[in-house]
């Protein structure tokens, strides 16, 4: 009897110390996030130096602490229970897979990561400020270097991309991705080829006229609070290229920019970082800071701030409550009615810029910047031939050539960042946001009501119900079977971009 209570309290000693250096883990992760916020937002630009030796030294100390002899013997310690809770089991799962993932990086790859990343984000900014990619170009050759030494640590059958991928998309393969977006493109293609055959053309011109940029700010921040975004949890900065952190259960971080005549860019971009916002406080309070506190994966994650940003966001109900707001804060909308400023939000136009793509032709995008990391990673082209193969990508999939690189190849952030396997998530996220619209429709029968009265606390608490407060504990697969009945399905996507083009078109 005493050996047997002296077991099991040895059992729960070993749990719990499990999850203090957990804990730990994350809480240094959550400094490293804040450090990376602020180098993006209001760091002077001649602390670089510095940042990135702390960014490195802290990404080197969480490596460290992720694979430690002590980690690996209590996770199996833990594997061997057969009596944990539900969520215990998920979190041994999660530290196992991330555990087995971090033992095969050495602490030197990881360290020189960190600091090629920070030294990156400089040189980007620089390049692209410019629009002359000779700047980036050697930092990003080194870049791929290290991104494919990280790829051959992972271990892979098929390609190289499947152990990158697998970072941001757990369980998905290459293969499996392909087939996906292959889905797409020829629905995606024929639709836009009938739009621009329609003889039917949305003017956008509006948005392009002047807006103040302090208004702007204003709007965006009446926008947050509306939605659920709170000031007592959350803030909004600016940065070159918007994008969210959450660094603890109680602190989300959000990034937008401003342009004088594009109103729509700081509108939707805002909408599409508090649906990533909203996404990263809801987890439920005992997975905050822990290895199950984060979205099961990125294209979870992308869901969110899709459903927002367009499936809401873009609909008529939606600007019938706050188009009366916005009209007066902006002289430029004097004369522009309602229904004008809602076609002007949804007109269909390739255009260079991804984040300033329209639904139909956003995922077209996706698959030039998929196509061409993947052929990056598996050696079919090289840093150099880069420009070139965007040019020649973008007039096959969107008609049109980027005339400087700072349209073209320097547009995004990511690759500076090490997100390599990251950009297909954007699209898996338009496929969930979809299929879950679908799915909170049917159980919210007059949410577009409520839409219309500016009323979100319904949907809000269903999302967090059924997505946010489950955090990692199941898989993309499992989330999306439990939200909706079946598993992904692209359908969805496809059938509510024909209804609601088809309409504004007269298809």
């Amino acid at each position: 009897m005493m050996q047997a209570m002296s077991d099991s309290r040895n059992q729960t000693d070993s749990l719990g110390r499990l999850k203090r250096l957990d804990r730990e883990i994350h809480l240094l992760e959550h400094v490293a996030g804040l450090l990376q916020w602020d180098q993006e937002t209001c760091m002077p630009p001649a602390g670089i130096d510095e940042r990135a030796d702390q960014l490195a030294l802290l990404e080197g100390e969480v490596h460290a602490r992720r694979t430690t002899a002590e980690m690996g013997d209590l996770i199996g310690a833990a594997e061997s229970r057969s009596d944990l809770t539900e969520l215990d089991r998920a979190l041994v799962r999660e530290l196992r897979r991330g555990y087995d993932r971090a033992t095969r990086l050495p602490g030197d790859l990881v360290r020189a990561m960190a600091r090629q990343s920070s030294v990156n984000h400089a040189t980007w900014v620089e390049a692209r400020t410019k629009s002359d990619f000779s700047i980036f170009r050697a930092d990003l050759e080194h870049t791929l270097k290290l991104t494919r030494e990280k790829a051959d640590c992972l271990g892979f059958e098929d390609t190289r991309y499947d152990p990158l991928l697998d970072e941001f998309e757990p369980w998905m393969t290459t293969a499996e991705l392909r087939g996906v977006l292959d889905a797409l493109r020829a629905p995606l293609v024929d639709l836009l080829q009938r739009i621009t055959g329609s003889g039917v053309r949305l003017d956008d011109s509006v948005l392009h006229r002047d807006y103040d940029v302090a208004a702007q700010r204003a709007f965006s921040d009446y926008l947050l609070e509306a939605l659920g975004f709170s000031a007592q949890t959350g803030r909004l900065d600016v940065s070159a290229h918007p994008f969210s952190t959450t660094l603890g259960a109680a602190d989300g971080r959000l990034t937008t920019r401003f342009y004088p005549n594009l109103l729509s860019a700081s509108i939707f971009g805002t909408i599409h970082e508090c649906g990533h916002g909203l996404h990263g406080l809801g987890v439920a309070p005992e997975l905050a800071t822990t290895e199950l506190g984060d979205g099961t994966s990125l294209g979870i994650c992308e869901s969110q701030s899709r459903f927002w940003e367009n499936l809401i966001a873009r609909r008529r109900a939606f600007w019938e409550h706050f188009y009366p707001e916005l009209q007066p804060r902006f002289p430029a909308l004097a004369d522009v009615g309602l229904d004008q400023f809602h076609q002007a939000v949804n007109a269909v136009q390739p255009s260079l810029i991804r984040v300033e793509a329209d639904e139909v032709t956003y995922n077209l995008h996706i698959l030039l910047r998929f196509g061409l990391e993947r052929r990056l990673v598996d050696g079919e082209i090289e840093v150099a031939d880069l420009p070139e193969a965007w040019r020649e990508e973008s007039r096959e999939l969107l008609g049109i050539v980027p005339e400087q690189d700072a349209d073209g190849v320097l547009q995004d952030i990511h690759w500076s960042m090490f997100l390599v396997g990251y950009f297909p998530t954007y699209s898996l996220g338009n496929l969930y946001s979809a299929q879950f619209h679908a799915a909170m429709a049917r159980d919210i029968g007059d949410w577009e009501e409520q839409v219309r009265r500016g009323e979100f606390a319904h949907i809000l608490g269903w999302l967090r119900d059924r997505i946010h407060r489950h955090g990692r504990v199941y898989s993309a697969t499992d989330i999306c079977r439990q939200v909706t009945g079946e598993p992904l399905n692209a359908r969805y996507f496809l059938d509510y971009l024909e209804g609601k083009f088809g309409e504004l078109y007269r298809l």
